[in-house]
């Protein structure tokens, strides 16, 4: 408690200028998506290099890949102590639509103890958080408990293309005992929780050619397929009336909830009614047999994300489309593989495939899903730390969404990993008027600062168990 204590203190002190500094890196519109924001890209690894070096970091590079940097820095005096790999990313989503924001998304702003801005939960807040609890145990005590390594990529918002090749080049650069990420959510405000699981996620395309060009719907319609109505039978097929997903196979290496988890899960409480009021739905919907926190932590899913096609503009236009198209995402659950899920899901297209039209499917972005047993003690000790300034038990949550580099640390490094976060669900991120509760900004800095504490308690056999 006196180390909480000196890092209360120090935070205290400097939190005013502490939200100075994190609002300049805010101000970098670092979207990886969008490439005339390349400049601003290289802006944003140069800040944290200089961040790094004001915290005490040491061994500072900025390392390119075949598209945007990762910045490293490393302190590796604790001998004999274990060490934390700290990973976060500096690319925001792009900000559109624009005239959805109250204020300007590179402009932070703070209102009723939140601050405004796109990146301020998603990411760049989070890895804030880590640097500046390094910052205030070198202040305060000159030395860190623990060894500690930071990797911040350029590349998450867009899938990490280029982190598993680093990450493979770089494997001795990178050893540590565990890793730490804040990229993720609490349970609630004022519920913290740590994600042990996350999902994993392929994507595809599907465009569906017709006619040559568009047909008048009075000379042709009946006669020539559209492509709209084809498209749309192709996706019917998905799912069944209840949401189980009707694709062979697809749930054939799926692995089950273990009685513990489902228990886990229940004694959280989870309010479901007040969820359909918050979303502004009458009934939620979903796979027969599981609960709302089941369906979206450990089972899988195939959602539509969007579908064009044909006339949409105002009025009527009697046309009958020569092509339509539709975004399908998939989330994946242990021991789901994403290009397995791509073959199973082209083989059902091509079976399901209607007359007189041509099908083809593009892949995109694929992840695994990644798992730890919440058992173990880097995540049992980030409860811990989580406990010591909430004052309340931590949540032992999996995650509905996808961090798609996750599963590559687990498989190359061999290491457990840690999802320590701290924004809600309700911050905003990847949408207008993203923002961060200052509450989890100040309790968060301690607990970081508290887990690393816990961590040197352990050896580093305990840790790689």
């Amino acid at each position: 408690m006196t180390q909480l204590l000196a890092l209360d203190e120090y935070f205290q002190q400097h939190r005013e200028t502490h939200l100075e500094q994190l609002k300049t890196f805010l101000r970098i519109p670092s979207i990886s998506s969008l490439s005339e924001h390349k400049e601003d890209m290289q802006k944003a690894a140069e800040w944290l290099v200089e961040a790094f070096k004001t915290a005490g970091l040491e061994n500072l590079s900025i390392d390119e890949t075949a598209g945007y940097p990762v910045v490293y820095g490393d302190w590796l005096h604790a001998e004999g102590q274990p060490t934390i790999l700290v990973y976060g990313h500096y690319d925001v989503q792009p900000i559109d639509p624009l005239h959805l924001w109250e204020s300007a998304p590179f402009e932070p702003e703070i209102r009723d103890n939140k601050l405004f801005a796109r990146g301020a939960s998603d990411d760049k807040g989070q890895v804030f958080m880590h640097i500046k609890a390094v910052e205030a145990l070198m202040q305060k005590t000159g030395t860190l408990p623990v060894n500690v390594k930071f990797i911040i990529e350029g590349e998450e918002e867009i899938g990490s293309p280029n982190m598993e090749s680093y990450i493979e080049a770089n494997k001795e650069k990178l050893a540590a005992d565990v890793i730490v990420i804040s990229d993720t959510g609490m349970q609630g405000p004022g519920q913290p929780a740590v994600c042990y699981g996350l999902r994993g996620l392929c994507g595809v395309q599907i465009d569906v050619q017709g006619a040559k060009g568009d047909l008048h719907s009075g000379l042709y319609g009946g006669g020539v397929q559209n492509p709209i109505h084809a498209l749309a039978e192709v996706l019917a097929s998905f799912r069944d009336q209840e949401g189980t997903i009707a694709i062979e196979g697809f749930y054939d290496n799926v692995r089950q909830l273990t009685d513990e988890e489902r228990g886990a899960y229940q004694a959280l409480g989870f309010d479901e009614e007040a969820l359909k009021e918050e979303v502004g739905v009458t009934e939620l919907f979903g796979e027969k047999g599981f609960t709302h926190l089941e369906r979206t932590w450990a089972r899988p899913t195939l959602e539509v994300n969007g579908i064009f096609g044909g006339f949409s503009g105002e009025g009527i236009k009697t046309v009958l489309p020569a092509e339509a198209g539709a975004k399908i995402t998939c989330r994946l659950v242990p021991d789901q593989d994403p290009d397995e899920i791509v073959g199973k899901l082209k083989a059902h297209i091509a079976k399901h495939q209607p007359a007189g039209v041509t099908v083809t499917v593009t892949e995109f972005d694929k992840g695994k899903p990644f798992i730890t047993p919440f058992d173990h003690p880097a995540i049992q000790a980030a409860g811990r730390s989580y406990e010591k300034v909430y004052h309340v038990p931590t949540a032992y949550t999996r995650g509905g969404g996808s961090i798609p580099i996750v599963a590559a640390f687990d498989e190359i490094l061999e290491l457990p990993v840690v999802l320590m976060g701290f924004g809600l669900s309700s911050e905003n991120f990847h949408a207008p008027n993203e923002h961060f509760h200052l509450e989890n900004f100040d309790q968060g800095l301690r607990v970081i600062g508290d887990y690393y504490y816990e961590i040197a308690g352990f050896t580093k056999d305990e840790l790689r168990k």
